[in-house]
């Protein structure tokens, strides 16, 4: 019987926290402005699975293209650091509720949907 899909959320940092978010981890490289570290209540915080800067940089210039952008950092994922923070967010979501945190304005068009994909694809 196959292993149930892990349950991984996305919300907006600046969304209160919930009781049903399990472990929050704030996947933006950048602390969000306006927002006290002691309001935020992150568990984690893996800068290493963040795009890289000069990455958000191009996707949010003029020709950052969101296909372009998703290739790009699934190709970032693999360096060793940011797969190593991936299978841990693997193993917390194996164990309950992960939401993901971002300060995007749209998380549909954002790096969070490639990690939501990312973590449900399982280890070979």
């Amino acid at each position: 019987m196959p292993a149930a899909a892990p349950d991984v959320r996305v919300r907006r940092i600046y969304e209160a926290p919930s009781p049903d978010d399990g472990v929050r981890v704030l996947v933006d490289r950048l602390w969000p402005r306006g927002l006290a570290r002691t309001d935020a209540r992150i568990d984690e915080w893996p800068k290493a699975l963040t795009p890289s800067t000069e990455l958000r940089r191009w996707y949010h210039g003029p020709d950052g293209a969101y296909e372009e952008f998703c290739r790009r950092y699934e190709d970032e994922l693999s360096a060793p650091a940011a797969a190593e923070a991936l299978d841990r967010l693997r193993g917390l979501a194996a164990q309950g509720t992960v939401t993901l945190l971002t300060a995007a304005k749209d998380p549909s068009v954002s790096h969070t949907s490639v990690l939501v994909r990312a973590l449900s694809e399982t280890q070979a």
